[in-house]
């Protein structure tokens, strides 16, 4: 099979089983999968809070990311503050009642690594990761260059 082809169907299929395991622990705290990436982000990203950071970095749609973030907030797992220089952003928090959600995404992250990683060495991981942020700093060059034409 062509190396693209099997790139692109690695990269679905980590999607994929990344969504089944968190899934898991949607259902455990009676959360939508989206409801579910927003506080693994927010967990994951403290300096990265705001719903169009969610929208842009996890390529989530506008709509689902506000409808999802008011369900969270009327079940008290994240608050919001306005930012204090600009009033039109809104900061997003998770509260201590996340805490236990935060917990099983930890563990659910772990099994994930185990998983995907399974077999592979620590000197082949620190390669793979050295070899990722290469291929994700010329994704970014090459989007910043298709966006300016």
């Amino acid at each position: 099979m062509n190396r693209n082809t099997d790139l692109l169907i690695a990269l679905r299929r980590i999607v994929k089983l990344h969504d089944s395991m968190l899934k898991d622990v949607c259902e455990e705290y009676n959360l939508t999968l989206i409801e579910g990436k927003i506080i693994s982000f927010l967990y994951n990203n403290p300096e990265k809070d705001t719903a169009a950071d969610i929208v842009e970095l996890r390529m989530l749609s506008k709509g689902n990311v506000s409808q999802a973030v008011e369900s969270l907030i009327q079940k008290s797992l994240i608050r919001r503050s306005q930012d204090k220089n600009d009033r039109r952003k809104i900061h997003l928090y998770l509260t201590e009642k996340a805490e236990p959600v935060t917990s099983s995404i930890v563990l659910m992250r772990k099994e994930f690594n185990k998983e995907v990683f399974f077999g592979i060495s620590q000197e082949e991981l620190d390669l793979f990761h050295k070899i990722n942020d290469k291929i994700n700093d010329n994704i970014r060059k090459a989007m910043t260059r298709r966006e300016k034409q």
